[in-house]
């Protein structure tokens, strides 16, 4: 009689955390092995640095997980194609850049200063993790200029005779 809720009613869709978990076909492909291996490499050299004297080291492994953590949640739910108002393989480029640079830093600074055999590891973990960042961004850095070269990158073209603005003479 005017219930608003009909026993027929589908009840609400409840989101678990397996909403978030990667398919198996993202989780095979090299880009979902590459943001899997940085995302466990970030926490494991987070885990190394929390334990060892070298605590000062213990945000940017943090930060860096979070934001990997981010990304493979972006690409496997494929909010990359949903949300068109920013260039994600230009951030995921960007993201790959600093966080080789900071891995490589710390990692040479937590090796040498530090002699606590946590610091050790987490530099050593801090390695693996500045090499699967830098093929990270290779790889994206190819991608981004490949669909630059098939024009897929800009939504303008430029005049014929504006080619070689930045060549010398």
């Amino acid at each position: 009689m005017g219930d608003i809720e009909s026993p027929e009613s589908t009840p609400p869709h409840q989101v678990d955390i397996s909403s978030f978990l990667p398919s198996k076909d993202f989780a095979t492909s090299r880009k979902g092995i590459l943001l899997i291996s940085e995302v466990a490499l970030s926490f494991i050299t987070f885990v190394c640095f929390v334990a060892s004297v070298a605590a000062a080291f213990v945000t940017a492994p943090l930060i860096e997980f979070l934001l990997a953590v981010f990304m493979l949640i972006v690409y496997s739910n494929k909010f990359s194609q949903q949300l068109n108002g920013c260039h994600w393989p230009l951030m995921d480029f960007l993201r790959c850049l600093t966080a080789s640079i900071i891995f490589f830093v710390i990692s040479i600074i937590s090796m040498t200063r530090y002699g606590d055999g946590a610091s050790k590891a987490g530099g050593v973990f801090g390695f693996i993790a500045t090499l699967s960042f830098a093929f990270d961004c290779y790889i994206t850095f190819n991608e981004l200029t490949n669909s630059r070269k098939q024009g897929g990158g800009s939504t303008e073209e430029q005049p014929a005779g504006n080619d070689s603005d930045f060549e010398s003479e």
